[in-house]
């Protein structure tokens, strides 16, 4: 029974807190929508009265839907009113808000501050940062804007508080990035002042560079010039000016029309103009006039100097005075021609004898007097094969290389340069490759010349493997004749040479007989019969001497 009363008093007690907290819900609410001007505040005193002068159901709405906190305090910092927002920022119900000391809501560290402003605010207006406790175990950074406002039961203090954690997000953000812009700033300045400092230093480098390049250029004995890929002249050095007779002031458009020999003008400007557009090496001999009219011989070569995209920059020339070594070169070939014509007429004789010695009939001469005799037939032979080359170059020179032309047959050609390859050269392989037979315009003898002089060369520079292919084939509209060998070969340098007059390839294992003028020969006899001649070659791997010639129709 005793039981029982106690759990009915238990009951009915819960039932009246239960309609106290309906009760203050209820007068929280009423207050908010502002259906209620006043309210009572219990302190030491008693029952405190306290009502809003300028209470409306629209300022409260206002306070209401703000997104600052809004809070109200009397002298003794209790709340008698906050809005939703300032809870929310509280992390506690509003039932739970009003009637607590604003200093509930305030981390120790800030309380002090807290105090200070509220007693500074009776008296005048106030703002402050103070940190206000979120609930959740983080602090939040808040600006407490204060002011006083009159009630019915005296003044009491309105507090504005504006949530500052974006501003304080943005301004620490702000500072990273001002500090990351300081440390880009210091970078760029160091990297500016680095590269001020290479700047001056490659400046610097250049000038020498460019004084050291004009200190060269003007004591040697070539004349030098640079030009634009666009063709366009930038500088000479002062021999150019020494021997021309020009000066700075005349115009450089026109220089070659200025110095050149008028028969040496078309080529200049037509292999300068190739050079130009396809980046290829400018070469050629001409005549420039000095500058007391006199005309003399002059090697150009000129090459680009390119970036590393592969782009010209600019060409530098130069100019070789060779009218001396062409003066010493006609003199040689001058007395090239008398000698070979003195030597053919004794020649002719001796070789003559020879065969009259080798045809005696009336007594058998001795096998050693036969050997002899054989072996100086050889050597005349070798001999008169020289003079004859000389005679050539003599006439090539002359422009006197002149011979009948008439129809020939590739094949036969081949053929009969095959079978007498065979027989001088007995221990070696010829294989033939022929293709149909291709009929050209030509000299049969000088064509024969030409390629027993490739067959020659194929062997003299074969001596381990003693193979060579000699084929033929259409390329175009032309004739391919190819002599092919797997000798020492030629390096890069020695082809371009090869086809010069008086070069031999220098050797010293394979030591070989002859002027170097074969070859020379042959390129002159191609090219008078409108053909191309030419060498493919690697050292160690052999070599392919071709030429090509025109199809007769």
């Amino acid at each position: 029974m005793e039981q029982q009363n106690s759990n009915n008093s238990l009951i009915s007690e819960i039932e009246e807190l239960r309609y106290q907290l309906e009760e203050a819900r209820d007068t929280i609410n009423a207050i908010r929508t502002g259906q209620v001007d006043a309210l009572v505040v219990k302190d030491d005193n008693g029952h405190q009265l306290y009502t809003l002068k300028t209470a409306d159901q629209t300022y409260r709405v206002f306070i209401e839907k703000m997104s600052e906190g809004a809070v109200t305090i009397n002298r003794e910092g209790i709340i008698l009113y906050c809005n939703t927002r300032f809870a929310h920022m509280a992390a506690t119900p509003l039932e739970k808000t009003i009637g607590q000391p604003l200093s509930f809501f305030v981390p120790d560290a800030s309380k002090s501050k807290l105090e200070k402003i509220i007693n500074s605010s009776w008296n005048q207006d106030c703002r402050e940062e103070i940190m206000l406790k979120d609930g959740g175990g983080r602090d939040m950074h808040c600006l407490f804007s204060c002011n006083t406002i009159e009630l019915d039961g005296g003044l009491a203090l309105s507090i504005i508080i504006t949530d500052l954690t974006v501003l304080k997000n943005t301004e620490q953000e702000l500072q990273v990035r001002n500090y990351q812009l300081e440390e880009a700033q210091a970078a760029t300045e160091k990297l500016n002042n680095n590269l001020e400092a290479t700047v001056r230093q490659r400046t610097h480098d250049l000038v020498i560079s460019r004084e050291h390049f004009r200190l060269l250029t003007n004591n040697i004995v070539q004349m030098t010039w640079t030009n634009l890929p666009t063709g366009e002249f930038t500088s000479y050095n002062q021999r150019w000016y020494d021997y021309t007779g020009l000066t700075l002031d005349d115009d450089h458009e026109i220089v070659w029309e200025m110095v050149v020999h008028p028969d040496d003008l078309k080529k200049t400007l037509e292999l300068y103009n190739k050079s130009l557009l396809t980046g290829e090496l400018f070469e050629i001999e001409n005549r420039y006039k000095r500058y007391d009219g006199v005309y003399r011989w002059h090697l150009n070569r000129s090459k680009p100097l390119k970036n590393d995209a592969g782009d010209i920059i600019f060409w530098v020339g130069t100019a070789t005075d060779i009218e001396d070594q062409k003066q010493e070169m006609e003199r040689k070939d001058e007395f090239i021609g008398i000698a070979s014509h003195e030597l053919k007429t004794p020649l002719t004789s001796l070789k003559g004898y020879l065969q009259l010695i080798a045809g005696y009939k009336k007594e058998e001469l001795p096998p050693i007097v036969r050997q002899y005799v054989t072996k100086a037939s050889t050597s005349i032979n070798r001999l008169q094969s020289l003079i004859n080359d000389l005679l050539d170059v003599s006439k090539i020179k002359a422009g006197r290389l002149e011979y009948a032309l008439g129809s020939v047959n590739i094949s036969d050609l081949l053929n009969q340069c095959i079978e007498n390859a065979r027989h001088i050269n007995p221990a070696y392989i010829f294989d033939s490759k022929l293709d149909n037979d291709y009929i050209i315009k030509g000299n049969h003898e000088r064509l024969e010349q030409v390629l027993m002089n490739l067959i020659n060369n194929a062997v003299k520079y074969s001596p381990v493997n003693k193979t060579v292919i000699i084929t033929s084939q259409q390329v175009g509209n032309y004739v391919r004749v190819e002599v092919i060998d797997s000798g020492i070969g030629l390096s890069p340098d020695q082809k371009d040479k090869i086809f010069d007059r008086f070069y031999r390839v220098a050797d010293k294992l394979n030591m070989t007989s002859g002027l170097g003028m074969g070859l020379y020969i042959s390129k002159e006899i191609i090219n008078n019969h409108d053909g191309i001649i030419g060498v493919e070659s690697e050292m160690g791997q052999g070599s392919t001497f071709y030429f090509e010639l025109p199809l007769g129709r």
